[in-house]
């Protein structure tokens, strides 16, 4: 109960819903405290009418009285019942939209370096899986729990108002219960932590593979990936079974132990009416009231296996939010991860750096990189670019410069040197302002569901029909978009699948065109389409450039021979930094480049492709 309550506690301004949920409850719990009095007072008349302590007629106006008095009273009961149901279920749902928007703020929030270890499907089954069982437990317990409470409470009252050693008997079970409950409760968590983890990376395979069901056909992979599946869910049949016979062999005991303690009240309530302690009207009353407290009672089982779903996927939930943002996040995203309400965001697109006037708009000063210790990725790069300049970066696989790239657009941070961009230190910028300023055309255009309008306005989504249409031109992707029947409100599907690779390209130069940022970064962004998609993406490439200080990482020599300046890279260091002329002579990796490339061999091919390097 102490993760519920934390979660309560981190959702303060939903304090009407939990004031609304115990107002409702008690007074449903003191309009069913009003039958058995009734139904006392009925039984009572009744019997003096039969004996004929009162007469037929007199008791007869009294009865219709007391039967009306039940109806208003069960019709107000069932009211506002309802009303607290919905109280709850408000509660709940906006409980869920909280903590999932706080969980999704800490994901965007989180450095690059926690997604490089984490399965996509598997965050999303987590939040799911989570909030879900966050979110049930707590309209349970709004609908039933508080109920319950008011209601034990009250019987108890009641009852030892009217003979205090029933009452000691109803409220023995309490913590003998909650005692059986408590020492099942930790081997119950334990196996549902193992089920948990199974869900988790099944829902996440299953992410996976759906969202490359074209790979998995191709490789005629359905029936494993489907066994595999259905193994991991197999577990979860295994570690329930454990559970479920545990948990319900305590809960014979559990129930088991309250049978034997009502036996003693109910054997009690019969002898002492038999003996005129009691009388009958008393005996309702009373069997009335010890029904009242057995019903939740019993359904205390129910509630304590709803709050441990909860409390274990708390756990999960918290871990996340346990973690470290990344240094240099967004205050607004920063402040909607502990935010008491779902935050009102300002949409304002962030602001690029302005230049330093004097200063290199790339600079790497002596800069040192390692994803895991021990294991250097880049080792005292300098290098530097001034603005309008193109340079490209040149080396084998593994020789840094996707890393480059990663420190460019703050993914990641310098772990020694200074790297500035437009003139400013990274170290000290915002990634939001230094995201701002650096535009990148990947070799995947990651394009989003949604139209093609939606998604050349990524950046801008208040960007005029002007602006959209402009930039599309621009990028040569303006005619085949007029193709479609719907235009720019053409949806395009998961990951823009109803597109060609060049087609998603050209939104993506598109895209990058209307961010219109200093610095252009592009990764590759050509190597994979066919030689004509390549013609019409490289000519929106071309204008893109224009006027950009661009960093070029190509699989293609050709695309490279106009840039101004090319840094080779070996093994994490700066080889050689030159134009394209002068390192053609130089003997080193680019002039390697262009003797291979003239070299069409069967070997000379295979080492162009340890550069990443299809040919001219």
């Amino acid at each position: 109960m102490k993760a519920l309550g934390k979660i309560l506690r981190s959702a303060a301004t939903l304090w009407p819903y939990y004031l609304g949920v115990v107002v409702s409850a008690v007074l449903v719990a003191g309009l069913a405290l009003v039958t058995p009095f009734i139904l006392k007072d009925a039984t009572d008349s009744i019997v003096a009418a039969v004996t004929g302590e009162r007469s037929v007629a007199e008791v007869s106006g009294h009865v219709v009285f007391l039967a009306l008095l039940l109806l208003a009273a069960q019709l107000g009961n069932t009211v506002l019942h309802n009303v607290g149901g919905y109280i709850g279920d408000v509660m709940a749902a906006r409980l869920r939209q909280m903590l999932s928007t706080r969980y999704f703020a800490k994901l965007l929030g989180m450095p690059q370096r926690y997604f490089d270890t984490q399965v996509t499907g598997t965050i999303i089954a987590r939040l799911d899986r989570s909030i879900t069982s966050i979110t049930q437990a707590m309209q349970a317990l709004s609908n039933n729990f508080f109920p319950m409470i008011v209601t034990v409470i009250a019987v108890l009252s009641i009852s030892a108002w009217y003979y205090w050693p029933l009452a000691i008997l109803l409220a023995v079970i309490i913590p003998i219960y909650m005692w059986l409950t408590a020492i099942t409760s930790k081997k119950w968590q334990r196996i549902e932590g193992k089920k948990n983890e199974q869900i988790d990376l099944a829902g996440g395979r299953f992410a996976e593979v759906i969202g490359q069901v074209k790979v998995v056909k191709s490789f005629v992979a359905e029936i494993r990936e489907l066994s595999t599946f259905g193994r991991r869910f197999g577990d979860t049949v295994v570690f329930t079974r454990e559970q479920s016979r545990f948990w319900h062999f305590m809960d014979v005991l559990r129930g088991g132990t309250m049978d034997l303690i009502f036996f003693g009240i109910y054997l009690m309530l019969f002898y002492r009416t038999l003996h005129g302690f009691f009388t009958l009207g008393d005996m309702v009353l009373l069997i009335q009231l010890v029904n009242m407290a057995r019903m939740p009672m019993t359904m205390m089982s129910w509630v304590v296996d709803t709050s441990q779903r909860a409390i274990a996927g708390s756990k999960d939930y918290f871990e996340i939010m346990d973690k470290e943002l990344e240094a240099t996040v967004n205050p607004q995203i920063a402040a909607a991860t502990t935010a008491s309400d779902v935050p009102t965001l300002d949409l304002t697109p962030a602001t690029p750096l302005v230049p330093v006037a004097g200063k290199n708009m790339l600079s790497f000063q002596s800069v040192d990189f390692a994803y895991d210790a021990g294991e250097q990725v880049l080792h005292n790069v300098t290098f530097h670019a001034k603005e309008g300049e193109k340079i490209a970066l040149v080396g084998e696989s593994g020789g840094g410069k996707s890393t480059i790239v990663n420190l460019l657009l703050g993914l990641y941070q310098p772990q020694g040197g200074v790297l500035e961009v437009c003139g400013h230190n990274v170290a000290e910028v915002s990634a939001e302002a230094l995201r701002a300023s650096v535009g990148v055309v990947f070799q995947e255009a990651s394009l989003f569901s949604g139209t093609i309008r939606e998604n050349i306005a990524y950046a801008i989504p208040d960007a005029t029909e002007e602006q959209v249409i402009e930039v599309a031109k621009r990028a040569n992707a303006h005619e085949f978009i007029s193709q479609f029947q719907d235009g720019y409100d053409t949806l395009i599907g998961e990951r823009g699948l109803r597109l060609s690779g060049g087609q998603k390209q050209r939104i993506a130069v598109a895209r990058a065109m209307l961010k219109d940022a200093p610095v252009l970064i592009l990764d590759e962004a050509t190597s994979a389409l066919d030689t004509k998609a390549e013609i019409a993406v490289q000519e929106g490439l071309e204008l893109l450039m224009h006027g950009r200080t661009t960093v070029i990482i190509a699989h293609r020599l050709s695309t490279i021979a106009g840039v101004d300046k090319i840094i080779t890279l070996k093994d994490g260091h700066v080889d050689e930094i030159g134009s394209p002329a002068e390192l053609a002579v130089s003997g080193g990796i680019y002039s390697e480049l262009l003797a291979l490339t003239r070299d069409a061999n069967e070997a000379s091919k295979e080492q162009l492709k340890r550069f990443g390097f299809s040919g001219l």
